[in-house]
């Protein structure tokens, strides 16, 4: 097991301003964090490189690039930042060999901000951020159930292929609403077999059809495009990709085809996930479903209260509309959120008065 500098938290702080989301008169906010203690490898972790010795090009640690490091990423931005830093913690502090894990972040504003934010609560961390151009998607999002999903940084995922340095040939995906409970390297090692792009915990219980709209279905030549697939739906916020897969597909290029028939008929309501779906469904290396305990912050409308699914749990997902910081600031917890708690590293926050 890792081992840390227990609960030694010293006080260098970072402040970051943040937009409150759904409150178009409320003032932003300042936020800032603890240092996080530094996790250390386990004596049987593989030396990757010697950072006081070995760098990239560019002067980044040369972990970046290695075929034998274990490589995150996410997104970065102000409105998921909390959750992101308790997302890192969690990795973390979960991990056999934390100090061989290279996190890729991919960040459309702001970027500047954020690294320095990532950097103050994990100075050890190895980490590089990348630069999103919203405009690259915006054109082709349609409107959804649910105006944050609409937000061009919930697409970078379909972009990663792009956005990460071609030496990157394997990575886990993670969204900023959750925290895993168990070592990231099980996940990571998921056997993608000889065909499959991607893996993640698929649900074939759940209605599959719900997630097109009957405009869809009920044209004969759409609705063959799952013809000799056992499509089921599966969650985009946890998946490991096989990115030299990915390239050569050209499954971006697939992706955006959906999206851009997307907005000539409407086939679908629900943001980033129908494309994949269409793309993938039925045709990934399924992932246990203790990787993914999804849908903790309820449903995309009033994100009620949700209790775990059934079986073990190595990652809980606070997906959907209720996250579980903003339920314990406004002291309307979900029982599961005392769960995130530990791993939230926030110091305080207060409102910040902009100058006239």
């Amino acid at each position: 097991m890792s081992k840390s500098l227990l609960f030694h938290f010293p006080l260098l702080l970072f402040p970051i301003v943040v937009a409150i989301a759904n409150a178009t008169a409320a003032p932003p906010v300042v936020l800032q964090f603890k240092e996080a203690p530094e996790f250390y490898n386990s004596p049987d972790c593989p030396l990757i490189i010697d950072k006081d010795h070995e760098s990239g090009s560019d002067g980044e640690p040369s972990i970046l690039c290695s075929d034998r490091a274990l490589h995150v990423s996410m997104t970065l931005d102000t409105a998921y930042i909390r959750g992101t830093m308790a997302a890192i913690l969690s990795v973390l502090q979960h991990s056999s060999c934390p100090q061989n894990i290279a996190f890729h972040f991919v960040a459309s504003a702001n970027a500047s901000l954020l690294r320095a934010t990532v950097s103050s609560s994990f100075p050890y961390l190895n980490f590089h951020v990348y630069p999103f151009d919203d405009t690259s998607v915006s054109r082709l999002i349609s409107t959804s159930i649910r105006s944050a999903l609409d937000c061009p940084l919930n697409y970078a995922r379909s972009y990663l292929a792009n956005l990460l340095p071609p030496c990157v040939n394997r990575v886990v995906y993670l969204d900023s609403d959750l925290v895993l409970v168990d070592d990231i390297a099980k996940l990571a090692a998921t056997q993608l077999g000889d065909n499959s792009v991607l893996a993640a915990p698929e649900y074939c219980n759940a209605n599959f059809t719900s997630y097109l709209t009957p405009s869809f279905w009920s044209n004969p030549s759409l609705s063959l495009t799952f013809a000799n697939r056992k499509a089921c739906y599966f969650n985009t916020g946890v998946m490991v990709i096989d990115l030299d897969r990915w390239r050569e597909g050209d499954y971006t290029t697939k992706i955006e085809e959906w999206m851009e028939f997307q907005k000539r008929m409407r086939i679908y309501e629900l943001g980033s996930l129908p494309p994949f779906l269409l793309v993938f469904a039925g045709n990934i290396a399924p992932v246990d479903h203790r990787w993914n305990q999804h849908g903790l912050g309820g449903d995309n409308f009033r994100g009620l209260c949700r209790d775990l699914h059934r079986g073990p749990v190595s990652l809980l997902h606070w997906s959907g509309k209720g996250k579980p910081w903003a339920r314990l600031d406004a002291n309307r917890p979900c029982p599961l959120d005392a769960l995130w708690a530990p791993y939230d590293l926030l110091r305080w926050q207060t409102p910040f008065a902009l100058d006239s």
